[in-house]
């Protein structure tokens, strides 16, 4: 029997256009934060990993606490809109208030600036809004085709914004004066931006009801009361929201890393250019993955094949990428730098439909509807893991001996970064994806849904 459809083409795009303002600030802080505050503002990289280590304690608490005020939601927008519209105005003043630190200012002064913009970023408004806009992938249809192609969608608008942005922000701040007031006025710029294209993706879609949202083939279940407490043992029990958290702490510490690689580009390479050719050589075939990621699932009746299969070539990519790294081959490293991403693209693709399945699998178990809670995974694992990645970055290169007054840097600074750009990306893939190997939610729900059944027959023979 064919599912229902809910959206037409221009809901999706529209839906999937909200991930340009979500990397205007993801993208743009995770690859320039660091290398403005330490290279611009003169802070210590060790001390700026030590504060965003720091930050992300309030992190793991308002994530949960975000997602369950989503599912107790109820408003003329929906569950979900409302804090994703009003979530992203706090994204925009604290993400331009980050790179706007007054250099005349004392130290300890710029270490306190920076602390509270980011951390409000992080653990307030970019969680609202972030966790909000992944739940509506199973708030606004319960078609699973359409739920992977939102998010192809969504993906094809975040590599490409964060193509774009690690493309030109460089010249863009160049652009706009340089030094600080280069870095605040692109900041602003694309803060902006952000705003108006937010805005423009909340009111693309539309939630379902609730009851249509809860309905069965058969019966019904009442709808159940939850705590915070309960939300949280909730997501502690299903062994799939587990995996895919860990996985996306894992792909967003690896993100961190390759993002360090505009000072693998300027100290190794001898050229900060090629930090924008290597971003077209991921972004693309991210991208062409995702194009057709669809209908891959599609053929292969799932995607739980692909999306293992996908990391075990991205694996092998990564691998030839620290061969590549070793021999000094430029051309080889985009070659193989391509294919790791490739392989990558379609967990990318459907991995808000996943974590719809992880929820419907919650929901077959204890008949409660958790869906913005359990979307906390995505904002818990941006944060978590990118800010994890950012510091133990600025961790490595303190340790190092790394110094910005220096053209050229010292053997112990040149090792760490092949190890941070080269090695640490490898170690987390093939990490990735022996979890990857076992989150086939979508036999377990089959399963679920096959005990119900037969326990439904049993019931009406008595």
């Amino acid at each position: 029997m064919q599912e229902k459809t809910y959206l037409k083409w221009y809901n999706k795009v529209g839906y999937g256009s909200g991930d340009i303002a979500g990397n205007v600030v993801y993208a743009f802080l995770s690859s320039f934060v660091m290398i403005y505050l330490t290279n611009t503002v003169g802070l210590h990289p060790g001390v700026v990993g030590t504060l965003i280590a720091a930050s992300k304690l309030f992190d793991g608490v308002t994530d949960i606490f975000f997602g369950a005020m989503i599912d107790k939601t109820k408003s003329r927008l929906g569950k979900a809109r409302p804090w994703m519209l009003y979530g992203y105005i706090g994204c925009a003043v604290t993400l331009a208030a980050i790179f706007a630190i007054p250099l005349e200012l004392g130290k300890t002064a710029q270490y306190a600036w920076f602390f509270i913009a980011y951390t409000l970023l992080n653990a307030v408004f970019y969680t609202a809004n972030n966790i909000a806009y992944s739940a509506l992938t199973a708030l606004v249809t319960k078609n699973s085709k359409e739920r992977v192609q939102m998010g192809s969608y969504r993906f094809i608008f975040a590599f490409g914004t964060s193509l774009l942005i690690q493309s030109v922000t460089i010249r863009a701040v160049a652009a706009c004066g340089g030094g600080a007031a280069g870095w605040r006025t692109t900041a602003i710029i694309y803060a902006l931006i952000g705003l108006i294209v937010n805005t423009v993706s909340v009111l693309s879609v539309k939630e379902l009801p609730e009851e249509e949202l809860n309905e069965e083939t058969e019966e019904r279940r009442p709808e159940e009361k939850y705590g915070l407490a309960t939300a949280a043992g909730l997501l502690a029990s299903n062994r799939f929201y587990l995996m895919i958290c860990a996985v996306y702490i894992l792909q967003q510490v690896y993100t961190a890393m390759l993002n360090m690689g505009i000072y693998y580009m300027t100290y190794v390479l001898r050229n900060e250019n090629l930090y924008g050719v290597f971003s077209w050589a991921m972004n693309i075939p991210l991208i062409a993955a995702l194009v057709f990621t669809p209908t891959l699932v599609a053929r292969w009746k799932g995607m739980y094949k692909l999306n293992l299969r996908g990391y075990m070539l991205g694996t092998f990519g990564r691998g030839m990428v620290v061969i590549a790294g070793y021999l000094g081959s430029v051309p080889l490293m985009l070659l193989f730098t391509g294919i790791a991403a490739f392989g990558q693209g379609p967990w990318q693709g459907d991995m808000n439909a996943v974590i719809a399945s992880c929820s419907e699998y919650t929901y077959l178990k204890t008949g409660k509807r958790v869906d913005g809670t359990m979307y906390s995974c995505t904002s818990l694992g941006v944060k978590l893991g990118g800010g994890l990645g950012t510091a133990i970055a600025g961790w490595l290169l303190a340790a190092s001996g790394f110094d910005k007054n220096l053209a050229v840097q010292p053997e112990s600074c040149m090792q760490m970064l092949y190890f941070m750009y080269l090695w640490i990306p490898l170690i987390i893939n093939l990490v990735i994806t022996l979890v990857l190997s076992g989150m086939n939610v979508e036999a377990a729900n089959e399963k679920l849904r096959q005990e119900k059944q037969q326990t439904d027959n049993t019931y009406w023979i008595r």
